[in-house]
């Protein structure tokens, strides 16, 4: 084949096949956890529109010299990719130019590394801008030049968390005051703006308690608190962090973890639990007219863990158990029984510890009965 074909060919399939490897873990977009501003107002487009998961708000700045616009995220993360959605009704090319940053400097935001710079975006689509992991707790759009007018409809910023075994979980508490639901502590959002939408806190009442199911049992390495930014951090004071696998008392007499002495407002505490085992964590705070307030709740281990049962049944068949085909059979069979009754699991396996011995019963002869015979 000729060189310059297979190179075209190859050149092709991978185009076709291209695939982009994310890290292990869950892509959040969590712009609308942060405050935005900008370098001016024009009328009533706000900075924080940009932010409000509505494409058809948008920030607008006055025509002005480097217009820019930038969020503060009130920690820092690992940026994964910015997507910026453009205006759709007019004026589409005024975004070509703006240079996406993202860096830890609040004083100069021209002065955080360049992430990327926009070529152009049509009116009304979205472009995802790869950030790789910068590490920053603003991350600002600008347009260098005179007589700009920066627009934006809306701005993405993803983070990948890594894997946590709290995410998608079912979790409950003792009582729940007034929105703050027990989900709002496994959200990823850690509350900083808006406390209410974003962490779980109980009603005040006698040794309060937050519960999380991990469905399964895995052995716990590390669990990471998070305090309330906005007032009370010393509500947390003396809450212990509970795993194993008992239901008894709602699960605070599983074993303890830790005990949490105290956190400051919006710091993430981390607690080493050893690898202990348990399917159940429980935060519980002992006391009299206590509130327990979690704005989030993170658990890192590995599981779940695979358990040996060995189980004897005794089985009436008229068939040979000595033949595999039967033996596969009846597997099959006792996995959909299972399956009947609500125990479904991937790491469930059902296998033969021995092969199975075959026993013949006999039914015993019934003895004869004479007729009476009428004379």
């Amino acid at each position: 084949m000729n060189m310059r074909v297979f190179c075209r060919i190859l050149s092709l399939l991978l185009g076709v096949f291209s695939v982009q490897i994310k890290a292990h873990g869950t892509e959040v977009n969590i712009a609308g956890w942060g405050i935005a501003n900008q370098s001016t107002l024009f009328t009533s487009w706000y900075a924080q529109n940009a932010v409000d998961g509505k494409n058809y708000t948008c920030s607008h700045t006055e025509s002005q010299s480097d217009p820019w616009w930038t969020l503060d995220l009130l920690k820092t993360y690992s940026v994964n990719r910015v997507t910026i959605t453009n205006r759709p009704d007019c004026c589409g090319s005024r975004i070509n130019g703006t240079e996406i940053r993202v860096g830890n400097d609040s004083s100069d935001v021209f002065s955080n590394p360049v992430c990327a710079v926009v070529s152009t975006i049509p009116a009304g689509a979205t472009y995802s801008y790869w950030c790789h992991g910068m590490e920053g707790r603003y991350v600002s759009a600008n347009i260098p030049g005179t007589s700009k007018i920066l627009t934006l409809c809306e701005l993405g910023v993803y983070v990948i968390f890594p894997d946590n075994l709290a995410t998608g979980r079912n979790v409950t508490q003792s009582s729940t005051y007034g929105n703050w639901s027990a989900e709002h502590a496994i959200d990823f959002n850690p509350g900083f703006r808006k406390s209410w939408s974003a962490c779980s806190s109980t009603a005040g009442g006698t040794n309060p308690w937050w519960r999380l199911d991990l469905s399964s049992v895995y052995r716990v390495r590390r669990v990471v608190v998070t305090n309330r930014l906005d007032c009370c951090p010393q509500r947390i004071n003396g809450t212990e962090i509970r795993i194993g696998n008992s239901l008894e008392n709602n699960g605070n007499n599983n074993p303890i973890c830790a005990v949490i002495s105290s956190v400051p407002g919006g710091v993430s505490s981390t607690y080493v639990c050893n690898n202990m085992e348990g399917r159940y964590v429980n935060l519980l705070l002992p006391g009299d007219s206590k509130i327990l307030t979690l704005c989030e709740v993170e658990v890192y281990g590995e599981g779940p863990l695979l358990v040996k049962t060995f189980v004897k049944i005794k089985l009436k068949s008229n068939s040979s158990l000595s033949e595999p085909e039967m033996r596969v059979q009846l597997l099959s069979q006792l996995e959909s029984a299972l399956a009947d009754q609500g125990v479904s699991d991937e790491g469930v396996t059902l296998q033969w510890s021995q092969p199975p011995k075959q026993e013949v019963m006999q039914k015993e002869a019934v003895p004869a009965q004479c007729a009476r015979r009428k004379w």
